[in-house]
């Protein structure tokens, strides 16, 4: 029986593997599917091994450590029981590119789907990566060259992202105008102005950035008293964890949503995010947004000495100049995301400015099928007729 195996270890990446396995499903109808991965990829049809249970910085990592070790002692024995003819690796680089040398051991060939992001720290891990990936996805348009630096058959195939705005937009339940249709869909009372507040889906960016928004809230409403918050928290969160400052927030006038990210952002005239894939989306949107990241002090202190990149936004990396601000550790407060608001909301040309920038950072995306054409390499390295 042709099996697959697809690995993804927090809340992004599961998206991607459940695009991924509709796409698998639709080019070989009688494919098994098994994973580590969430609710998402359930429904897409993947059996799971295991949840997601990821982890970021030292002390955040420490209380997960346990689990992931299970987890990890699961897919190999599932290498074994199901002998996948390939393997698909989705980001996770602490649990991945040690579960990639075990499918090398046991014969199944690796497919890495987003790329560990080398290009900001260890980048030597691009070089060991030869010693087992067949074959290299890269959803960022820099990525390509540097693994065929290494001699590693590689391919942008574009951001999934496109895929869920696309699918979005094309909805049939949405009125035109786009914007205002959304947000009676989303049953948003009209207001002026909209903002979407994404917290990140790591727990410590919950428990970080949470708090600060209910001040932000409170600050933001004083001077515009009609407007109106959307908070769509990521899927597979523990929302029990966070219960009370959610009702705190909601108590405020904030509309909690599950998921919906997409939504949200394009239903909204501006966006305070944590750093991540929603900055990608805002950007391909063309929703203003301001940054903001906080992290433990050792976990900061640790990261600037090893990450070598001068911004932590995907829409600045890209852009290779700061297009949207970041505001990180002591920066990351009430005052500052006022300031930043203001300035989008009522400064012309700093807006335009930003949502330009969003217009060339869009364009290398346009056109890529993501999930349909990782379904199609998969095939070509386990040789599989279409």
């Amino acid at each position: 029986m042709k099996t697959v195996m697809i690995v993804a270890g927090e809340s992004s990446g599961e998206f991607y593997g459940s695009l991924l396995a509709a796409s698998l499903k639709g080019i070989w109808s009688d494919l098994r599917i098994i994973g580590i991965g969430g609710e998402r990829m359930r429904e897409a049809g993947v059996e799971l091994l295991s949840g997601i249970s990821s982890s970021f910085g030292l002390q955040e990592m420490l209380p997960s450590l346990m689990r992931n070790l299970k987890t990890f002692r699961r897919a190999k024995r599932a290498m074994v029981e199901f002998c996948p003819s390939v393997v698909v690796l989705i980001d996770y680089p602490e649990f991945n590119l040690r579960l990639g040398r075990v499918a090398k051991r046991y014969g199944v060939k690796v497919c890495y789907f987003v790329s560990p992001q080398v290009w900001a720290w260890r980048k030597r891990r691009a070089r060991k990566m030869k010693e087992f990936v067949e074959r290299m996805a890269v959803i960022l348009p820099f990525e390509e060259d540097i693994y065929r630096k290494e001699e590693i058959l590689c391919e942008f195939v574009g951001h999934p992202v496109m895929e869920e705005i696309e699918r979005v937009y094309n909805t049939g339940d949405i009125p035109i105008p786009f914007q205002g249709g959304i947000r009676r869909c989303l049953r948003i009372v009209q207001g002026n102005p909209v903002l979407s507040l994404l917290p990140g889906s790591r727990p410590h960016e919950l428990e970080s950035l949470l708090p600060i928004f209910v001040e932000f809230v409170r600050a933001f409403k004083s001077e515009y008293s009609d407007a109106r918050f959307i908070l769509p928290l990521a899927p597979n969160i523990e929302r029990k964890r966070f219960e009370v400052i959610l009702g705190i927030l909601s108590g405020e006038g904030v509309k909690v949503m599950e998921g919906e990210a997409i939504k949200a952002l394009a239903s909204s005239d501006a966006a305070v995010i944590a750093s991540g894939t929603a900055t990608l989306q805002a950007a391909l949107l063309g929703t203003p947004m301001v940054i903001v990241y906080k992290l433990s002090p050792f976990t900061y202190f640790l990261g600037k000495a090893l990450v070598k990149v001068k911004y932590i936004s995907l829409v600045n990396i890209l852009a290779g100049k700061e297009v949207v601000s970041e505001l990180i550790q002591h920066r990351a407060c009430t005052e500052g995301i006022m300031e930043e608001m203001r300035r989008i909301l009522h400064d012309g040309e700093y807006r335009t400015h930003m949502l330009s920038a969003f217009e060339e950072i869009r364009k290398p995306f346009l056109g890529k099928q993501p999930s349909q054409r990782v379904a199609e390499m998969v095939g070509e390295i386990a040789e599989w007729k279409y």
